[in-house]
């Protein structure tokens, strides 16, 4: 029996990832800019059985099945086939974000899986092989291979991998948490509903690849308000779309429409901050480090908020270790 443990952590999108081209590879309709998250970590623990007559998949102390335990099957008959095994595995993860709250928490799963889960099994992994690994268990988690911020290409398979971006600025992010409880519409479901039936799908990717180089330009700039300007109204323009399927998804609440606003009078007092929210009620905003401290006052009188910053990528963690 072999065994290794990895930790990876969440990623927020400041350009986001939202509608594939390809299902089965996870192949995204655009590129995405994101930071990956000093706070709630994913450890996972992946032990190869030989004897073992099929997976099993542990989540914060629960034996799971249905959906999670197809997922975890499905990703590990990928690593199976590029190590040549059939050997079954126990999986055993500890996850520190709410599951399905729209606060990354695949990204975060997926990446740690994937360091793990190659590691047990004796591949030999770089950096932007195991992002296109993670990408076929979560989109997102491509990026969370990489600490700080990262650039998600689209491409193909073999290009279709995040590598890091250089800071612009030292930044930070005030996640407000609006409601930790999973959302009763998954992402994967919203995404598929969302490309079949918005009509405003079609300008969501092409409004996005325009969003996608203007952000890198301004990261190249290190133009902190341009970045943020984008972040904010890439963020809306996804959930208009998201808005438009049939039936209707509204993952957004008044509180968390409350709180975009609340971060508009911020930035009309003098604060550098922009708001945004992946696939669920929870907000977070962008702001320099330095303010985040006056940002998350502000916010704190919505919901718990929790300050962030640029955090590591994917690691391997040594027996024994924390």
């Amino acid at each position: 029996m072999t065994q290794a443990t990895a930790q990876a952590h969440p990623n927020i999108a400041l350009v986001k990832y939202w509608g594939k081209r390809d299902t089965a590879l996870n192949l995204p309709a655009t590129g995405s800019v994101s930071m990956t998250l000093d706070v709630f970590p994913t450890t996972t623990t992946v032990q190869v059985d030989a004897s073992a007559a099929e997976d099993e998949f542990i989540l914060n102390d629960v034996l799971r099945d249905g959906v999670p335990a197809e997922r975890t099957r499905r990703f590990l008959d990928i690593v199976r086939a590029m190590a040549g095994t059939d050997a079954r595995a126990r999986v055993t993860s500890h996850n520190t974000v709410p599951s399905a709250a729209g606060l990354a928490s695949s990204a975060s799963g997926f990446a740690a899986l994937a360091g793990a889960a190659a590691a047990a099994y004796g591949l030999d992994l770089d950096d932007r092989q195991l992002s296109r690994l993670a990408r076929r268990g979560s989109g997102s988690a491509a990026r969370s291979i990489f600490g700080g911020f990262a650039l998600w290409h689209a491409g193909d398979d073999e290009e279709s991998f995040a590598e890091p971006l250089a800071a612009p600025a030292d930044l930070a992010m005030v996640v407000t948490i609006v409601d930790a409880g999973e959302k009763q519409v998954s992402s994967r479901e919203a995404m598929r509903r969302t490309a079949l039936t918005s009509p405003y799908y079609p300008a969501w990717v092409s409004s996005t690849e325009q969003s996608l180089a203007a952000a890198q330009e301004a990261f190249r700039d290190a133009d902190v308000a341009r970045i943020g300007r984008i972040t904010e109204t890439n963020a809306l323009r996804m959930h208009a779309a998201i808005q438009g399927s049939d039936p209707s998804i509204r993952y957004l609440s008044p509180t968390s429409v409350a709180i975009f606003d609340r971060v508009e009078q911020l930035r009309a007092e003098g604060l550098t901050v922009f708001a945004t929210a992946d696939a669920g009620p929870n907000v977070v905003a962008l702001c320099l480090a330095e303010e985040a401290p006056a940002v998350d006052a502000a916010l704190a009188a919505f919901a718990e908020t929790v300050i962030a910053h640029p955090g590591p990528g994917l690691r391997l963690v040594a027996e024994g270790e924390q």
